[in-house]
């Protein structure tokens, strides 16, 4: 039985497949992301709106009213002013702020060109982003982002406006529709001025649009990561929540069953022989000890993982993730 015929039917609509992914795919996210949404609602923490947890720190909080003092009232709350003027304790009130910036980084490279099921890893990671960005749109959030390829990246500032989180969708939308027309061609997209390929730079552009208190997805296949990248992650971290979605496909997982095979990149073609059964154990050792790495990396900057399979539904993948992580 393929991966495809294994799909639940019921969600099966809202699967994105093959190598570029279509408006029409990403604008069916929003109903994906209502199958979430009384969940997220319901994981939610201290009635924040959303399924962001939060590392404010002193920020996201504004200021309500004066009360008076109460009995259990935190004595570092009284405003001395107030209490001067009218004789009696009174204590500030305040009211958590319930919008909360949503940032989605999604890494549209070449590398991520690729699959043997289902979807290539670049759509996979487009969907992704479309059902986090409904989702936050339906919560009331201020949603952005950076759209990044070999070549350049559109940076979206969040807002308010529905209409930038649909801007960010049309950019996730216009350099997938890209990847095939670069991968096929000698003559690549000129750099743009100071732009450098890879996680790290667009971590560092990142950091521009991200303010204290923001969520931050990044959904990638993490081949760029390296210790620069970590050390953007360490410094977003401290005071946002970021969550890094890993995109990979069951062929990098494993080699397939013994055989011979055709690849191609979609210019040059040759063939893979899978029939060595040490080569296929180092290759799936390989994968795991790059997992690991990757986890272990991540674990000790209080990170979260989210990893993502190239032919399992990704709002199944997303309700999973939810359900363990809150």
């Amino acid at each position: 039985m393929s991966a495809k015929s294994q799909l639940d039917p019921h969600h099966a609509r809202y699967q994105s497949s093959g190598a570029v992914i279509t408006l029409q795919q990403m604008l069916l996210q929003r109903y994906a992301a209502k199958t979430l949404e009384y969940l997220a609602h319901n994981r939610s923490i201290a009635g924040i709106s959303g399924l962001h947890l939060s590392k404010m720190r002193g920020r996201g909080i504004d200021f309500e009213e004066f009360r008076p003092y109460q009995p259990g009232d935190d004595i570092r709350l009284i405003d001395w002013r107030v209490t001067a003027r009218t004789s009696r304790p009174f204590t500030k009130v305040f009211r958590e702020e319930r919008e909360r910036p949503v940032i989605i980084a999604v890494d549209q490279t070449q590398n991520m060109y690729f699959g043997s099921q289902i979807a290539f890893k670049s759509v996979i990671a487009a969907q992704a982003a479309a059902v986090l960005c409904w989702l936050a749109i339906d919560n009331g959030d201020r949603v952005g982002g950076l759209v990044f390829s070999d070549t350049d990246s559109s940076l979206v500032r969040p807002k308010r406006s529905r209409r930038s989180a649909l801007h960010l969708l049309n950019q996730i939308y216009e350099y997938n529709q890209r990847l095939p027309e670069t991968k096929n061609t000698e003559d690549q997209l000129p750099l743009v001025q100071d732009f450098k390929p890879g996680l790290a730079h667009a971590l560092g552009q990142i950091r521009r649009i991200t303010k204290p208190g923001s969520t931050l997805y990044v959904i990638s296949d993490f081949m760029t990561l390296d210790d620069k990248a970590l050390q953007y992650l360490n410094q977003l971290s401290r005071h946002n929540n970021v969550i890094c979605c890993l995109v990979y496909d069951i062929l990098e997982e494993s080699l397939p069953t013994p055989g011979i095979y055709s690849i191609t990149d979609g210019s040059k073609k040759g063939s893979l022989n899978t029939h060595n059964s040490k080569a296929r154990i180092k290759y799936r050792d390989l994968f795991i000890e790059r997992m690991e790495t990757i986890r272990s990396e991540l674990d000790k900057l209080q990170i979260q993982l989210l990893k993502m399979r190239t032919n399992e539904l990704v709002v199944e993948q997303i309700r999973k993730w939810i359900a363990k992580s809150y």
